[in-house]
């Protein structure tokens, strides 16, 4: 089975780690995002990942130069323009072979090696909105996830519920404390998904059920996606194959967390330190604690410096970075090669960029340095 991944976003939530930086490409405890992203589809059986790229598209090309990451092959389909969640799947899956009968309309982008696809033909299925799986001589159904997830979602078992299913879609679906915040999606007892209530009250949601991101798609969901336009798979194409009965979900009770957010990127690297879901070491060999600096429930990365009576708690100290003498920083992050001067305070969710510099004796809450311009 292969896998499209979509990461072409520009992660304005965690800005400025994102100012030169795709968030997947940020740094989880010990390695880049997407590993742990597709370490995962590898253990489910995937032998191949599609990535749907858009910003700064060279960054995992560079990362990774043998054209390989946790053991699978990569392919590389960078979106020539920004066309919302289904054009990018539509783009990336086709242009990747995937239901490669059905390709319409007339698209071009960077493939795996860099060259320029290109196609155009008169077939008008991708504009019709009619099922054609036919068209796609028995190709086989794909995964498409978002690569700011980390989950442990049993995606065999997900598949097998799709199969069983007959369904043309498949969703996986987790629980939350507070659905007004995202967009609950009540089924039925088999399954099927009758609708999309997008950010309901708290108290009148149908369900705390919401989508987990992870899809299983048969390729004749790639011939309802119009060429040439913004489409959203979630607002546009899933409530088009609800209304035919053709899109089922599966609830998990799966460990789930959405890390674009300076509070989800450091709740997610804690929980896979201090036993909640992981044992991966907190604080990195090469890194330098004193032994008088007070480190609680943070992680402290390669090549980091925490400096004599320092304070950390519930942060992050990405590579090279320093914390100085005495400096206090709680609930927040330090980007790769930032200092932070002795008695500086950094505190409520402030994220400082790479290689910035907070002053000493300097204290800031909830700040971005640098800020957006």
């Amino acid at each position: 089975m292969q896998a499209v991944i979509l990461v072409g976003g520009f992660g304005t939530r965690l800005r400025p780690l994102t100012r030169d930086v795709p968030k997947q490409m940020l740094p989880v405890v010990d390695r880049p995002m997407i590993e742990h992203v597709v370490a995962h589809l590898a253990a489910h059986g995937v032998t191949r990942v599609v990535l749907s790229l858009g910003f700064r598209p060279e960054a995992f090309s560079d990362a990774y130069p043998d054209g390989t990451c946790a053991g699978l092959p990569l392919h590389y389909a960078v979106e020539p323009e920004p066309l919302d969640t289904a054009g990018a799947v539509r783009f990336a899956a086709l242009e990747a072979g995937i239901g490669s009968g059905s390709r319409s309309g007339s698209e071009s982008g960077r493939g795996t090696d860099g060259e320029t696809v290109s196609s155009s033909n008169n077939n008008s299925s991708g504009s019709s909105g009619a099922r054609t799986g036919s068209d796609h001589g028995g190709s086989d159904a794909f995964l498409v996830l978002n690569g700011d997830v980390l989950t442990d979602l049993d995606i065999t078992a997900m598949v097998a519920s799709h199969r069983a299913a007959g369904a043309e879609a498949t969703l996986a679906l987790t629980e939350v404390e507070d659905p007004s915040r995202y967009g609950v999606v009540p089924t039925d007892a088999e399954g099927r998904v009758l609708g999309f209530v997008e950010k309901p009250d708290a108290a009148s949601a149908p369900s705390r059920w919401i989508n987990a991101g992870t899809y299983v798609l048969e390729p004749s969901i790639l011939d309802r996606i119009p060429a040439g336009r913004r489409v959203s798979i979630e607002r546009e194409v899933f409530p088009a194959v609800a209304t035919e009965g053709r899109l089922h979900a599966v609830q998990s009770d799966a460990y789930w967390i959405d890390t674009g957010t300076p509070e989800t990127y450091i709740r997610a690297q804690l929980e896979l330190v201090d036993g909640t879901h992981g044992d991966l070491p907190a604080v990195h060999p090469s890194a330098t604690v004193d032994p008088s600096a007070d480190v609680q429930r943070s992680i402290v990365m390669s090549g980091a410096t925490i400096g004599p009576g320092a304070h950390l708690l519930n942060s992050i100290v990405m590579d090279g970075g320093t914390i100085g003498a005495g400096a206090v920083v709680a609930h927040s992050i330090v980007g790769p090669g930032a200092q932070i001067g002795e008695g500086a305070s950094l505190t409520d969710l402030t994220v400082i960029g790479s290689a910035e510099t907070v002053g000493a004796g300097i204290g800031l809450a909830g700040a971005r340095v640098p800020g957006d311009s």
